[in-house]
């Protein structure tokens, strides 16, 4: 999958207050950059714990569920955009659908 933009997630794990998501966030990268997702299931099969939301939107919990990562894929193209990366409280706030 290509990912867009891996730069936000490393903007994250550069603030002081988030230091520890940068190895499962580099994990996950790692993890997900040669995966060839062709729909909803195949991230399930990859990452059970993975919410799967309506209109390709997917939310990962990230460095034991402490983190939450909401993406957008476009399955036909192989692309990966991330819309947001916060702490779980910081995801309560928030609509995954719209962000």
């Amino acid at each position: 999958m290509r990912i867009i933009s891996v730069g936000t997630l490393k903007a994250f794990w550069d603030q002081p207050a988030h230091r520890d998501a940068e190895l499962p966030l580099r994990t996950w990268v790692r993890v997900v950059r040669p995966a060839r997702w062709a729909d909803p299931p195949a991230v399930k099969q990859m990452f059970g714990s993975a919410d799967i939301l309506r209109g390709g939107r997917v939310v990962f919990d990230i460095g034991g569920n402490k983190y939450r990562l909401v993406v957008w894929i476009n399955y036909a193209y192989g692309t990966l955009y991330v819309r947001f990366i916060g702490t779980h409280r910081d995801y309560d706030n928030i609509d995954a659908q719209t962000v």
